[in-house]
C-alpha cells in the first residue's frame, strides 16, 4: 500500500511539474508577444480605439485570455481579426470589420471540415457526391457564420490608424473566440446545413466528428 501511495505521489509530482514548466513557457511565450505587438502598433502608428483602457492595458487582458486553459489542458479562446482599410468613420470602420471577421471564421471552419473530410473519408468521388458535398459546405459556411454571432466572439480591442495618402482609416477589430460556444454553434451549423443540402445520415455522422473537434481558428 505504502509503494503504491509513493507512486501515485511520484506520477502526480512528475505531472504537476509538466503543468508547472508548460505554464512557464506560456507565459514566457504571451510576454514576448506583448512586446512584440506594442513595438509594432507604436512603430506603425496604430491607437487603440477606446478611451476606457490604454493599449498596454488591452494587450495585456488580450493575451492573458489566450492563455487560459481547461482542466484538460485545452485553450478556451482564439484569435480571430477583422481587417478593413480605406473606411472613412470610425462606426463603418467597425462595422465591416466586425463583419469581416464573422466572414473569416466561417471559411476558416468550413474549410478545416472540408479538409478532413478530403483526407480522412472515403466517401465516393461520382459527380452526384460531390454535389452533395459542395451544396453541405456551402451551407455549413452561410450557416457557422450567422451562429457565431450569438455571442460566440467577443471583442477584445481595436485599433485604428490614419493613412494619409488615402485621406482614410486602417482598422483592425481582434475577437477572443470561446471554444466552448463556438463548438456548439457548429453543431448547429452542421445539423441545419445537414437539413437543407439533404446529406445523408451516413455521411452527416462521420462529419460530425469533425465538426465537434476543436477547432483553432489561427492556424
Amino acid at each position: 500500500m505504502k509503494r503504491l501511495l509513493l507512486i501515485l505521489a511520484l506520477i502526480i509530482g512528475v505531472v504537476s511539474t509538466g503543468y508547472a514548466q508548460n505554464a512557464k513557457k506560456l507565459e514566457k511565450a504571451q510576454s514576448k508577444m506583448y512586446k512584440v505587438k506594442m513595438k509594432e502598433y507604436k512603430k506603425e502608428g496604430w491607437k487603440l480605439d477606446s478611451q476606457s483602457k490604454t493599449l498596454e492595458v488591452a494587450l495585456l487582458e488580450h493575451y492573458d485570455k489566450l492563455a487560459e486553459k481547461d482542466k484538460d489542458g485545452n485553450q478556451l479562446y482564439y484569435e480571430i481579426v477583422g481587417n478593413v482599410n480605406d473606411c472613412k468613420s470610425t462606426n463603418v470602420c467597425r462595422r465591416v470589420a466586425n463583419n469581416n471577421a464573422l466572414v473569416d471564421y466561417a471559411e476558416r471552419a468550413s474549410g478545416y471540415v472540408k479538409g478532413r473530410v478530403t483526407s480522412e473519408t472515403s466517401f465516393a468521388g461520382t459527380e452526384d457526391d460531390t454535389k452533395e458535398l459542395d451544396s453541405y459546405y456551402s451551407a455549413f459556411e452561410r450557416i457557422v457564420g450567422a451562429e457565431i454571432k450569438k455571442g460566440v466572439m467577443r471583442e477584445s480591442y481595436s485599433i485604428i490608424r490614419y493613412n494619409p495618402s488615402t485621406g482614410k482609416n486602417e482598422y483592425k477589430m481582434f475577437f477572443l473566440v470561446s471554444e466552448d460556444k463556438a463548438a456548439l454553434a457548429r453543431i448547429r451549423a452542421h445539423e441545419q446545413a445537414m437539413q437543407e443540402s439533404k446529406l445523408s445520415q451516413e455521411r452527416g455522422k462521420q462529419i460530425s466528428t469533425f465538426v465537434n473537434e476543436p477547432f483553432n481558428p489561427e492556424q
